[in-house]
């Protein structure tokens, strides 16, 4: 059996202590919800069984701000003090599980769900999946009124009793598009600094949040490159956030890259060399499948999260079969994410569950 130095090792993460660093990162279930944003019982369900898998943290998934930034119709929110009590019930989860509860806050941007509903710092179009997006450029006080949204969302978590939030600022989302100078074209002073958006909601959170409320960003390693992504890191250590989960960023724009010969991909590359540029925790992520490359990725990165997405939806024990040398399953990396509109019929997780009945 592998021997797991520092995946099983617990940890002191900002308070709480981890009993391990496998991270379930937020993962939007896109078929459990409705047009109201409210919890279900089957949000409940799943996040109870993530919990008691073997991870250290669970981050629920991304939760709109507001209505007009839903990334899919049937997406959770956190736009009003009706979802608070559904939210208290994910947290209460969490918290039985013995771990911190922290929820991602997102606004989808160009990525949104409605067409006209899709925004961007200064208009922008790009492709994807054969669509042309198209992002109306959003004026200062709509800007304002979202950085509100954020705030508020925050306040609703920690009233629902989560003990933080992650920012959504990576994937292309609307945060992610205003730290991107390729995308993030204002000639004001919102595009002089792509990140003033972060310091109003990073400042507003704060003003409304107790004292030790955890606040994380999600963040690309490449807006566009590895060099902004760095200086991007710098600057939101030096605002004061508690942890950053690196990932790519705006892919449709991101220049990246990775030494020749590197073992991982760039999005672990690029939470390495953040990880070397600042102080706080910093988590990486992105095709992760076995314990034995997490614990590779932990030692070689210095980074103190390993993030496992896909093996947590094909198995919820990933964690706990790794510690055991149980049979993990695995992704069978399908054209279409099966999991994503189809829980019950994603082929991996069939697979795990047949070869393990």
């Amino acid at each position: 059996m592998a021997t797991y130095e520092k995946l099983f090792a617990s940890w002191d993460f900002c308070g709480f202590m981890l009993r391990s660093r496998i991270c379930v990162p937020p993962l939007v279930i896109y078929t459990w919800g409705d047009d109201t944003g409210c919890v279900t019982d089957r949000h409940i369900s799943h996040y109870r069984a993530l919990a008691n898998g073997g991870a250290g943290l669970v981050i629920q998934e991304a939760t709109a701000v507001c209505r007009e930034g839903r990334l899919t119709l049937d997406q959770l929110g956190i736009w009003e003090d009706g979802q608070v009590s559904g939210l208290r019930r994910i947290a209460d989860t969490l918290h039985a599980a013995g771990m911190p509860a922290i929820v991602q806050l997102s606004h989808a941007g160009l990525m949104g769900a409605v067409p006209e509903y899709r925004v961007s710092p200064s208009g922008f179009q790009y492709e994807a999946d054969g669509e042309l997006r198209t992002g109306r450029a959003l004026d200062a006080e709509e800007i304002r009124t979202i950085e509100q949204c954020f705030i508020d969302g925050a306040r609703r978590a920690s009233e629902a009793g989560f003990d933080g939030v992650e920012l959504h600022a990576s994937h292309g989302y609307l945060l992610s598009e205003f730290m991107n100078t390729a995308v993030n074209r204002r000639s004001n002073a919102y595009g002089a600094d792509g990140l003033l958006i972060l310091k109003n909601i990073i400042e507003g959170i704060r003003g409304v949040t107790p004292p030790g409320f955890l606040l994380g960003v999600r963040m690309g390693a490449f807006e566009p490159d590895l060099a902004a992504g760095i200086r991007n890191a710098k600057q939101l250590e030096a605002w004061g956030v508690d942890f950053l989960d690196v990932f790519y960023g705006c892919d449709w724009v991101a220049q990246l890259e990775t030494p020749a010969g590197y073992p991982f991909n760039a999005s672990i590359y690029g939470a390495k060399c953040i990880k070397q540029a600042v102080q706080l925790p910093v988590f990486a992520v992105n095709q992760i499948r076995t314990g034995e490359q997490a614990e590779a990725i932990l030692q070689d990165t210095g980074v103190d999260m390993a993030v496992v997405g896909r093996g947590s939806l094909v198995n919820y024990a990933w964690g706990n079969d790794v510690k055991a040398g149980r049979d993990l399953g695995h992704c069978l990396d399908c054209t279409v994410c099966r999991w994503k509109f189809a829980p019950a019929n994603c082929p991996g997780r069939l697979l795990y569950q047949k070869k393990n009945q």
